[in-house]
């Protein structure tokens, strides 16, 4: 049962998110905003299709234990593309709030995306060990942490700033999500069970993929 549940789950959040990411590429209408975050949809989808679909496989044939390489790549492409997802909302940010100038924020959010990156490049992470150590995971997790803090407060100030509703929840959906990743990273080895924290992670995401395509919808109807 958990198999069919989890499998089925993936399946609509991928599909979703890269049929909405599609979507918004296709219909921005010359918008690089929506365009841009069409493209981050998708970079989320494909990324997370490279852990998600080798685990579905695995919970449906002879379980998890039994592909642990292909699940610790899968892990590592995630990683990196989540870091990808969020430098490219941070374009999002300066597209739809007209941000000029601010090379300090640029130069910060480079600074731990490439920091988070190298991170995961190191051997010593051994994502395609059974027994990877907790300790990178934390050290590869605090510049990508420090990066979404960064990513939510521009969002907040400048949603409240402008009083922006279609954007107002921005925020929240990344707060939510750090708040269920987190205790995945450091607790989720010694109780498997906090590893269903990703469910509610995972719907956070699908959140903010969603309010860009219905801000998009929005827009172009007033047009």
């Amino acid at each position: 049962m958990r198999a069919i549940m989890e499998t089925l789950f993936d399946a609509v959040y991928l599909i979703t998110v890269i049929t909405l990411g599609i979507t918004m590429i296709l219909k921005c209408r010359g918008n690089r905003q929506y365009c841009l975050f069409g493209i981050m949809a998708v970079v989320l989808g494909l990324g997370d299709s490279f852990h998600l679909i080798p685990r579905a496989y695995a919970l449906c044939t002879t379980g998890l234990e039994n592909y642990t390489a292909a699940l610790g790549i899968g892990k590592f492409i995630t990683s990196i593309t989540m870091t990808l997802f969020y430098i490219i909302l941070y374009y999002v940010w300066r597209l739809r709030y007209h941000v000029e100038g601010k090379k300090g924020i640029t130069y910060a959010v480079y600074l731990f995306g490439i920091l988070r990156i190298a991170l995961c490049l190191f051997p010593q992470n051994r994502w395609t060990a059974a027994d990877a150590p907790l300790s990178w995971g934390i050290y590869r997790n605090i510049p990508f942490t420090v990066l979404g803090v960064l990513i939510i407060v521009l969002f907040y100030k400048s949603a409240r700033e402008k009083q922006d509703a279609l954007f107002q929840n921005m925020w929240l959906t990344i707060v939510i999500s750090f708040g269920f990743y987190i205790p995945v990273v450091l607790f989720a080895d010694a109780v498997p069970m906090i590893g269903m924290l990703m469910i509610p992670k995972t719907c956070a995401y699908v959140w903010t993929v969603l309010i860009g395509f219905h801000a998009m919808k929005k827009e172009n109807e007033n047009r």
